[in-house]
């Protein structure tokens, strides 16, 4: 019998219903190899819906899906919407919704695919950061006085507590352990964040004491970044807050070959975890047929692992390595191959496989 999964999808703005069209495809036209059927749902969440209607999140959409076994999404951005709007309304909203409490983002380069740093190969670019996804400068804590003055006062808190710190760490050891990674390094910023910071350098070390066989390590933030560049090969997994986070997964993407190919997901281990690519809605190209669907690809990669699929999302990744290498680059309208064309050369070396 074959296993069922729902799957909804939020094609959103831009370019994201087209990178989600081409791994639904993938999924659609592969699945029954692996002994699975995906059932899609789509919900039209994002710019568009905002701008005729004014809603963002209803109680409808989050009935919607949470009936879901997992949430595949497109891009969340619109040029005619003020920033701020939909990522904190949507975005932020979904996380926080359904306890998507880390962020779990691969930084991997793959064979065949040209990095900016001088020397490194795919043995040397291949580690993941899990980013605390609920708290930190993301909370929402904070507001204004005297808006619109010259008095104006903006204050934005970071929000740490005890209880998402240590299940974020925890996992990231979890995650160590289960993938067979050697090492943990803390990114943080205790020197000068020397209250929220210093609490996450406690938790660190104490989870670390459960976990003999997984070496620890510490960075400044700016010293990672430094260190992603010049030496990468020294990360396995990189845990960190929010902020923090959010800046050197971008910088991951850069190492690994751009946005193009840097997928990532949105995990609640015991719930429904949401899977994107990362590189926004890409308005100028819309509707072109010249984005790469890669990362989207990737992000169902990863969602197939997620909900226990692991053949069927290692053989994804066979198919993604596979098909870079014959893309001139992996830029929107450098690639040598449309947007579809891609989508059917990932489908034709999954089914080959």
């Amino acid at each position: 019998m074959k296993k069922e999964y729902k799957i909804s999808l939020l094609p959103g703005d831009g370019t994201g219903p087209e990178v989600v069209a081409e791994a639904v495809k993938v999924l659609e036209k592969s699945s029954s190899k692996y002994n699975i059927v995906f059932k899609f749902s789509d919900n039209d969440l994002g710019g568009e819906r905002f701008l005729k209607t004014n809603e963002l999140v209803t109680k409808k959409d989050i009935d919607e899906l949470q009936n879901s076994d997992a949430i595949l999404l497109g891009a969340i951005g619109h040029p005619d919407v003020k920033p701020g709007i939909l990522e904190q309304g949507i975005l932020l909203k979904l996380r926080k919704e359904f306890d998507q409490y880390i962020n779990l983002r691969p930084v991997v380069l793959y064979p065949g695919i040209e990095t900016p740093l001088s020397g490194k190969s795919p043995e040397d670019i291949n580690f993941t950061v899990v980013r605390e996804n609920t708290e930190g400068l993301y909370a929402g804590a904070g507001g204004y006085i005297h808006y619109g003055t010259k008095q104006e006062v903006a204050t934005q808190e970071s929000i740490n507590t005890y209880y998402a710190i240590h299940r974020c760490i925890k996992y990231a050891f979890d995650y160590a352990t289960k993938f067979n990674r050697k090492k943990v390094t803390l990114c943080a910023k205790t020197n000068v964040l020397t209250f929220a910071h210093d609490l996450w350098e406690r938790i660190f070390y104490d989870v670390a004491k459960d976990y003999p066989n997984i070496e620890t390590d510490y960075g400044h933030v700016d010293a990672v970044c430094m260190w992603m560049v010049k030496n990468p090969e020294w990360f396995d997994v990189i845990v960190t807050d929010n902020m923090f986070g959010d800046i050197i997964t971008d910088l991951g993407a850069m190492i690994q070959g751009g946005m193009g190919i840097a997928a990532g997901g949105n995990i609640n281990p015991n719930g429904i975890s949401m899977f994107e690519p990362i590189g926004g809605s890409a308005p100028k190209y819309t509707n072109k047929n010249v984005i790469n669907p890669l990362a989207c690809i990737a992000a169902a990669g990863m969602m197939a692992s997620e909900l226990g699929e692991e053949n069927y999302a290692n053989d994804i990744e066979s198919a993604i390595i596979a098909t870079a290498q014959k893309l001139n680059s992996l830029s929107a309208g450098k690639m040598g191959m449309s947007t579809t064309e891609v989508g059917d050369t990932v489908l034709n070396h999954l089914l080959n496989i």
